[in-house]
């Protein structure tokens, strides 16, 4: 009789719960669409090593007048939650966000928040550069007022032929999910969607939400279940049979195999299973510019960087190779040497990527999958196959010479202007294990790619898939909140720094420190190299090419950094330098250093060809041999598969 009691309260407990989940479903809550968006936000976690932690590190902000009164008065309410973070400059908050989500795997992510106008339009370099890089961040533009009443508002750009368009639509092609919210209630769909596209592996990128700034302030009874805390772990797709077998087929029938890494195997956080199956195979391995660190710098299996900016070692292999195994990675331009470098007519590429637009690349046969997925299909399906002992061989020989190169290259010297890759090796020499270099446009990410040595995963951070000059500061940035107890080395050209440098005053404010190396080669010397290997003249790149009288500016970036509030001084030579490090590094505080390089020198070992085309008529013997030379490089290109 006890156990039917028993039976029948366990009913009524039951159907007391279901009813207060139905009545928590149907419970709704009036609230701004912005009051919702940043509730929204908020709720949303990841588990990171076990760990359940936000989605969301927070949103960085400049407010104006479209984003100020209702999301600024959403954010202040929820700062304790969702903290907010002030910037200096929109597009380099964005960058700042990007290179955040970079350096946690796409594991967490920010948003970021602007006004109308300027502010708006700062953040689609910003966009591209996620876009390009697989990368995400949340963009909240402020946009016109959706009712038109005041029609044209303050920094409103007005289309004569359509009255539905603002400036956010130029984010429209370098976003991977675009919305612009006309009613409060259109969040309860868009801001799901949005979710999924930033945390999907395959799909990836920026989101860019416009706002306009009446909606924003609108009410509307959402949902409590809405809120709800939503738990999201990585998704890792595994391979399709029939992909998986051909792959293991090929791989089987190869005598010269190489594999390619990219940045999906740090996203997918498979460098154990890459380091794993390229041992137990014996597999030469190369990397990208975002693969860089896949493998560390002195792991018996690593070739090197591969491609334009590559390594002697790994080129070598790619264009010995008959089989490339290609890892998370694109396989641009600078990658393959403009489809050049893998020069056997019959190697077989196959394309490990959880994004089916990339596996397909080049005619090559597609493994559709997460790459440690992948990996660890591949590894249990080729049973006990190993590549040749010789190949193998020859790959370690081939890495042997390369280190040595790069000692060469980076060892210190008494010159009086030194070459960037002196000033990089100082800066490895003085760099800790789990420290991280941060760079990106120019001549320096080259060198880097070609000579930094990285003893472990997420030391080497390059945005070199948009090559974004001003990306570096911020960049940096991102990468320190993204891990405090690391020291980040941000490399950067004085052009980058002319171009954004705003960061370093965040830097101070957000007692965030950075370790800063300006390398000042008196202009743009990367492109004006370019322009010399086409037969150009040295024109509009170098300051003592712009004026007749050859007259260069003197600029004090020491004393600008100071400025900011960085500690900074300017030094004379690579002694100098590396004593400057060792300061830097024992500085509480965002440090500067100023050191003056040599334009011209680069490293003469590794490289490979870059197709930059070059005119078919020119007055200037200069260009026309460039061009004869241009015209026989380009039929060693392979395209169409």
């Amino acid at each position: 009789m006890e156990k039917n009691f028993q039976r029948v309260g366990d009913r009524e407990n039951g159907a007391a719960r279901d009813d207060a989940k139905e009545a928590f479903a149907m419970t709704t809550e009036r609230l701004t669409m912005a009051q919702a968006l940043v509730r929204y936000l908020a709720a949303q976690r990841v588990e990171i090593d076990g760990e359940e932690v936000p989605l969301f590190a927070g949103v960085f902000a400049i407010f104006g007048h479209g984003n100020v009164a209702a999301l600024g008065e959403a954010l202040y309410a929820a700062r304790d939650r969702l903290p907010t973070y002030r910037a200096h400059n929109e597009q380099a908050m964005a960058l700042t966000a990007v290179a955040y989500a970079k350096a946690m795997n796409r594991r967490r992510l920010m948003a970021c928040t602007t006004s109308i106008g300027p502010g708006a339009t700062n953040m689609v370099t910003a966009a591209a550069v996620a876009h390009v890089n697989r990368l995400p961040v949340l963009l909240l533009p402020g946009d016109v007022f959706a009712a038109r009443r005041p029609d044209p508002v303050l920094q409103q750009v007005e289309s004569f032929a359509d009255a539905t368009v603002s400036v956010n639509d130029c984010f429209r092609p370098v976003s991977r999910y675009w919305d612009r919210i006309t009613r409060p209630e259109q969040i309860l769909t868009s801001l799901p969607a949005a979710i999924e596209v930033l945390t999907d592996p395959a799909a990836c990128g920026p989101v860019t939400l416009a706002l306009p700034q009446d909606v924003q302030a609108m009410a509307f009874d959402y949902p409590q279940k809405f809120f709800a805390p939503r738990l999201r772990r990585l998704r890792r797709p595994g391979a399709d049979e029939g992909e998986l077998a051909a792959a293991v087929q090929a791989l089987r029938r190869a005598k010269r195999p190489l594999i390619v890494a990219g940045g999906g195997v740090h996203y997918s956080l498979a460098t154990e299973a890459l380091a794993t199956f390229a041992e137990r195979c014996g597999l030469p391995v190369a990397e990208t510019q975002a693969g860089k660190g896949a493998l560390a710098w002195d792991h018996p299996n690593q070739a090197g960087a591969i491609g334009v900016t590559g390594a002697s070692a790994a080129n070598t292999l790619a264009a010995e190779a008959d089989l490339v195994l290609a890892i998370g990675t694109r396989l641009a331009d600078f990658t393959t040497a403009s489809h050049s470098l893998f020069a056997d007519p019959e190697a077989v590429l196959v394309q490990l990527n959880v994004q089916a637009f990339d596996a397909i690349k080049h005619g090559a046969l597609p493994l559709v999958a997460d790459a440690r997925r992948g990996l660890e299909a591949l590894g249990a399906n080729v049973g006990d196959w190993r590549a040749p002992s010789a190949w193998t061989a020859r790959a370690r020989d081939l890495a042997k010479d390369w280190n040595m190169a790069v000692e060469r290259a980076t060892r210190a010297t008494n010159a009086p202007l030194p070459s960037d890759a002196q000033v990089l090796g100082a800066a490895n020499r003085a760099a800790g294990r789990r420290d991280v270099v941060v760079c990106a446009a120019g001549g320096l990410p080259g060198e880097l790619h070609k000579l930094w040595r990285t003893p472990e995963a997420g030391g080497y951070h390059l945005e070199y898939g948009y090559s974004c000059m001003g990306y570096e500061i911020a960049g940096g940035l991102g990468v320190k909140m993204a891990d405090p107890t690391r020291e980040v080395f941000v490399l950067v050209g004085d052009g980058s720094y002319l171009m954004m440098n705003s960061e370093i005053a965040t830097s101070v404010l957000m007692g965030r420190k950075l370790i800063v190396v300006v390398l000042d080669n008196r202009g743009f010397g990367c492109i004006n190299r370019l322009q010399k290997s086409v037969g150009g003249e040295s024109f509009n790149n170098l300051f003592s090419s712009v004026r007749a009288d050859g007259e260069v500016p003197a600029i004090d970036f020491a004393a600008h950094a100071a400025s900011l509030g960085a500690l900074s001084e300017k030094v004379a030579g690579l002694a100098d330098l590396e004593a400057a490090l060792e300061r830097a590094k024992d500085a509480e505080k965002t440090t500067v250093i100023v050191i003056e390089t040599d334009p011209v020198a680069t490293t003469a070992e590794g490289g490979a060809w870059w197709d930059v085309a070059v005119p078919e008529v020119s007055e200037r013997p200069q260009v026309r041999s460039a061009r004869e030379a241009y015209v026989a490089a380009i039929r060693k290109q392979r395209t169409g598969g």
